[in-house]
């Protein structure tokens, strides 16, 4: 092992032997040789320029990563105490520990500071990693500012102009960008598709003008972040209104035959982007329903997830009056007050004020703050007026979707959500 000729003095290098399975120090020895073997150091060292390309890590973010393992010793090498040491704290340590060691990459100035232009500079070498020349349309800086923008400065330093980010705010900010505390917590894992967050799901868009789209790559791995990574396979476009019409009717259709999660995204005419990830299908119930697996973001003017806090089972709601009643049912379903039964999808809150929802019209809708999710009104007020509105399929790897075989029953069997609504105000066996 790496301290069999002279044990080392270093008690943090003791204390992060621990952590280690002995076939774990040995493959962690056999790393070093290797990369220390390129490094032409005699088995002494591993040199910046070698770690980074073996890690994927270029730019600031690399400099700094390599400062922090090497305990800011400015020698350019990296010993393999240093390596047993980073990877002890980096991956085996406690969840303050892993934060901490991830908060301090973002110090690329090395002043202290964790400024909006050091931040500024991480997100950059993140973006060129993960997405290189897939980027979307958004420009570069539009991309960034976007994820900044969830993110708070709060701390002051006497003489200093720029306002730091705190370690409280950078846990903040990761709560809400899952996938940055996913790529920040795993740079020393070798890079490839295999690294934890590099995968952006293969966006399956029926050949539509890429443009007219709002799922950009960029939004898909944001989204993604929240997401296992068998789900980050293919994301299939089911509905879109530009495509589709502004249509309820047309949108249940759309997805009528793919029964796993979706991801909903509205654009608003106020330009704001957000939606939900559903994780259970879009069927009629006469009460709220979903599991804890879903969801809500915002995608632009900033970046956030919202997951449930637990405060309530206020996830997903599908009611509509379907027509495809006798016309005595249609007539009484218009008439119903629709105080207490909101017509249309919403995720979260409650009825008549949810964390978001859209009306069967698919032509207005709200957002209000939101307990189930511990989410913000997520425009720029809680009315909101959907400019474009589009439904993706997520295929989980492996997955083998069949059609629904929709001529089964009879027409009350097929519609039973729709009859148990109606039992609940009393019309159900108008007909009968």
């Amino acid at each position: 092992m790496g301290n069999a000729q002279s044990p080392s003095s270093d008690p943090h290098f003791v204390s992060a032997t621990r952590a280690f399975t002995q076939k774990e120090l040995e493959d962690l020895k056999a790393l070093f040789v290797s990369l220390a073997a390129q490094s032409h150091s005699n088995a002494q060292y591993v040199s910046p320029s070698v770690f980074k390309a073996y890690f994927g890590i270029h730019g600031p973010l690399g400099d700094r990563i390599f400062d922090v393992i090497t305990r800011n010793r400015n020698d350019e090498r990296l010993t393999f105490e240093d390596l047993v040491i980073a990877k002890g704290t980096y991956e085996k340590g406690t969840k303050d520990e892993i934060e901490e060691f991830s908060y301090q990459l973002l110090d690329v100035t090395r002043d202290g500071i964790f400024g909006r232009s050091d931040v500024e500079a991480v997100l950059m070498v993140m973006l060129d990693e993960i997405l290189g020349s897939e980027l979307g349309s958004n420009p570069r800086q539009e991309i960034v500012s976007i994820f900044l923008n969830a993110a708070n400065f709060s701390e002051s330093r006497e003489g200093c102009a720029e306002s730091s980010m705190s370690f409280e705010d950078f846990r903040k900010w990761c709560a809400v960008l899952p996938s940055i505390r996913k790529y920040l917590g795993s740079l020393l894992s070798p890079s490839g598709p295999g690294r934890p967050c590099s995968q952006v799901p293969q966006l399956l868009e029926q050949s539509m003008d890429s443009n007219l789209l709002l799922l950009k790559k960029e939004y898909a791995w944001h989204i993604g972040g929240a997401l296992s990574q068998e789900e980050l396979d293919e994301w299939k476009l089911l509905y879109h209104s530009a495509l589709n019409g502004q249509s309820f009717n047309t949108f249940m259709g759309s997805i009528s035959n793919d029964d796993g999660p979706t991801v909903l995204i509205i654009k608003d005419k106020e330009g704001y982007v957000y939606g939900g990830y559903a994780s259970q299908p879009w069927e009629r119930h006469a009460d709220f329903y979903g599991d804890m697996k879903s969801f809500l973001f915002q995608l632009y003017p900033r970046a956030s997830i919202f997951r449930p806090t637990g405060a309530n089972n206020n996830l997903q709601w599908v009611s509509f009056w379907s027509l495809r009643f006798t016309t005595y049912e249609a007539r009484c379903a218009v008439n119903f007050s629709s105080a207490s039964i909101p017509n249309g999808i919403g995720f979260g809150g409650q009825a008549n004020h949810f964390g978001l929802f859209l009306s069967a019209n698919f032509d207005q809708g709200h957002t209000f703050a939101s307990t189930t999710f511990g989410s913000p009104c997520l425009s720029r007020t809680s009315q909101i007026c959907p400019e474009v509105i589009e439904c993706w399929g997520v295929v989980p790897k492996g997955a083998q979707h069949e059609r629904l075989d929709t001529t089964k029953g009879t027409v009350l069997e097929r519609f039973k959500e729709d009859r148990h609504m109606l039992n609940m105000v009393g019309l159900a066996n108008s007909s009968e």
